[in-house]
């Protein structure tokens, strides 16, 4: 078991290594302007800056980040505690981890899929609120979680809005970017900034409660609580129909 599980690390690096062959052949060399180390690094804090500077003039722009934060928490957190809880309050083995987690990555593809035509047919905002409130009733349901097949229905479902929230936000926080800026890797940054924060809070939010309380159970009634601020934030936002930059 432990040769296994050494054996995963150097897959996966294997897998990263060739995988990048990919992005080194086709994408263009870098510039000949070299630039310090310092100055890049503060050039990147200042591009951040700017575009959350930048937030007061787009409102709908903003709104979204904001109700991004919020139900981010919750995708990210159960993302990374959901092996620590089916361990700890369900006494689950390793074999229902790993089966559970296979469960999640292949239902996740057909999900991905199943809400991209839902956004096609309603709009992004509407498979967003659809998937939001999906990922509410699996916190409250996961409140009363008791055995390993009802941690695999969790899972299911769980895998069916993981994929496609996470793609169709970034999507559609690309027809929010401004169409008249040129710092579209500006505004990915300050996106990318925001979710890793949410990561933070979220994760930090669920180990408080469960320190506090003494049940991770406890927590994901928090979870639910992130989702329904997403919900409320993201109902307020105007999302247009076509996209206002290409991706």
């Amino acid at each position: 078991a432990a040769m296994a599980s050494k054996l995963t690390f150097v897959i996966v690096g294997l897998w990263w290594m060739g995988f990048a062959q990919i992005s080194f052949y086709y994408l263009p060399k870098d510039s000949q302007d070299k630039k310090s180390v310092i100055k890049l690094l503060t050039h990147g804090y200042r591009e951040i800056l700017a575009v959350f500077k930048s937030l007061g003039l787009y409102h709908a722009l903003s709104r979204f980040l904001l109700a991004f934060f919020f139900y981010n928490m919750g995708v990210q957190t159960v993302i990374y505690m959901a092996a620590l809880f089916g361990d700890k309050e369900l006494g689950l083995s390793a074999n229902d981890m790993i089966m559970t987690i296979l469960i999640i990555q292949v239902v996740a593809i057909a999900g991905s899929f199943l809400f991209a035509k839902i956004s096609e047919r309603r709009g992004n905002k509407f498979a967003l609120l659809t998937m939001v409130f999906v990922w509410i009733g699996i916190c409250v349901f996961a409140f009363f979680v008791q055995n390993n097949i009802q941690f695999f229905i969790l899972g299911s479902v769980v895998g069916i809005v993981m994929g496609g929230i996470q793609s169709l936000s970034r999507a559609t926080y690309t027809k929010l970017i401004p169409a008249t800026t040129n710092s579209f890797t500006s505004y990915f940054s300050f996106y990318d900034v925001v979710e890793k924060l949410s990561v933070v809070t979220g994760t930090l939010a669920y180990g408080l409660i469960e320190h506090i309380t003494g049940s991770m159970r406890n927590s994901t009634l928090a979870l639910a609580i992130f989702f329904v601020n997403g919900f409320v934030v993201l109902s307020s936002v105007a999302i247009p129909v076509k996209k206002s930059v290409n991706t």
